[in-house]
């Protein structure tokens, strides 16, 4: 059975955990012990029903003030998939929590009001899912009830999202009219949107299915050599890490990065059993029939598909902390297992979200996007978002408090 994992995101108030607990509720996937507390709590709708977003909200703050802060993670699963959701905070100072959540989804629900239509939020927030090169976006307009299930009111909000998705060039989109308090297209079809007859909102997250991108390339970060060194194993040499990509075999010709060094895949282990091939997010234990100079942090990779190794590169850059980017500060990349010092010396300009304009301002801020150069006192390995997403990201760390400060795509070579 595989797995899931998507990110509900839109502005304050859209019904973001709403719908999530609205889903709960409906496949029975709450615990009698949470069922019992949302039923005893203070919250309520204005028909008296009791507020289903109880669920996602487990911050004492996010209770208090009735909305979300930071990403809640629920799983649950139903006979054809498991699924992991994020539900995201749609305050924009709370931007940098949905970019944690959304860095490890394959799928956005974008929520619109139906009363309110596309707003910055839901602009700033396409905009993310496009640098993310995240798989598919769904659009849920919700609210549905409050305009009178009017199907013309969703056809302008769909006209007006695909002119936005467009300019965005952001592709693989699907539509579906919602009411999350309600219940309507959420699990069971809606009657009182009879002029839709697509699936419900279960049934389209069980059903939906992604393109496999780099089918025939793959990288394994390496994360620990394992050198046992006992009477048994002495001369047992292994490299410990997760697989990223899809055609990592034995018998293959490869090349460590960043020294270049080639060898083959002599043995791939997993639980002491020997594979011939490893998939995508396995992690493993790969042997080389060379004994070759491999540390934490190096990369092994396809020699016919390598990747990139360079200090120099320019970036995407969304800014998580308070104090603006500094481009005279020493900062921490973090590309999978691979730590090094950088520095920011340039800020080619800002992105504004609501029109995707460049705005040419050499200061980044709380929650800003932008484009930057990255200069590394080592090579990092990495690849171009558009030819390999999974490793075309990395984290800013400030060495000062740990912080992470910032998270990028890497788009170009300089």
């Amino acid at each position: 059975m595989n797995i899931l994992k998507f990110i509900t995101a839109g502005s304050v108030d859209d019904g973001k955990s709403t719908l999530i607990g609205r889903l709960l509720y409906d496949t029975n996937s709450i615990l009698d012990d949470q069922l019992e507390a949302i039923q005893k709590a203070n919250r309520k709708n204005d028909d008296g029903t009791v507020d289903l977003a109880i669920l996602t909200d487990g911050l004492k703050a996010e209770r208090e003030q009735g909305i979300t802060i930071d990403v809640a993670y629920k799983y649950f699963q139903t006979e054809k998939r498991k699924f992991i959701i994020a539900d995201a905070p749609g305050h924009i100072q709370y931007t940098r929590n949905m970019i944690t959540g959304a860095s490890n989804s394959d799928l956005i629900i974008i929520l619109i009001d139906a009363r309110k239509g596309v707003i910055e939020q839901t602009k700033r927030h396409s905009f993310i899912a496009k640098l993310l090169s995240l798989k598919k976006v769904l659009v849920c307009v919700n609210k549905m009830d409050m305009v009178d299930y009017d199907l013309a009111v969703y056809e302008n909000i769909k006209t007006d999202y695909l002119k936005l998705a467009a300019n965005l060039k952001l592709n693989n989109i699907d539509f579906l009219p919602v009411s999350a308090l309600k219940g309507d297209n959420i699990v069971n079809p809606s009657e009182r949107i009879s002029w839709y007859d697509g699936p419900t909102l279960l049934e389209y997250l069980e059903q939906v299915e992604f393109e496999v991108d780099n089918t025939d390339t793959w990288r394994f970060p390496v994360q620990w050599v394992v050198r046992p060194q006992s009477d048994d194993l002495p001369d047992y040499r292994g490299y410990a890490g997760r697989v990223i990509g899809n055609g990592l075999k034995v018998g293959e010709e490869i090349l460590v990065l960043p020294s270049g060094v080639k060898s083959t895949v002599k043995a791939i282990e997993l639980d002491q059993k020997h594979l011939s091939h490893a998939e995508d997010g396995q992690s493993v234990i790969v042997h080389l029939t060379d004994d070759v100079d491999i540390s934490r942090g190096d990369f092994i990779v396809s020699a016919v598909k390598p990747a990139s190794a360079e200090r120099t590169f320019e970036a995407n850059v969304s800014w998580f902390e308070n104090k603006p980017l500094d481009t005279n500060q020493v900062y921490l990349l973090q590309n999978q297992t691979k730590t090094t010092k950088i520095k920011i010396p340039e800020v080619h300009y800002k992105f504004d979200v609501n029109t995707q304009e460049r705005i040419y301002d050499e200061e980044i801020r709380l929650n800003d996007i932008g484009r930057i150069t990255i200069k590394a006192a080592e090579e990092i390995v990495f690849d171009l978002n558009k030819d390999f997403s999974q490793n075309a990201r990395a984290i800013i760390i400030d060495p000062r408090n740990n912080l992470t400060v910032g998270a990028l795509t890497i788009e170009e070579l300089v």
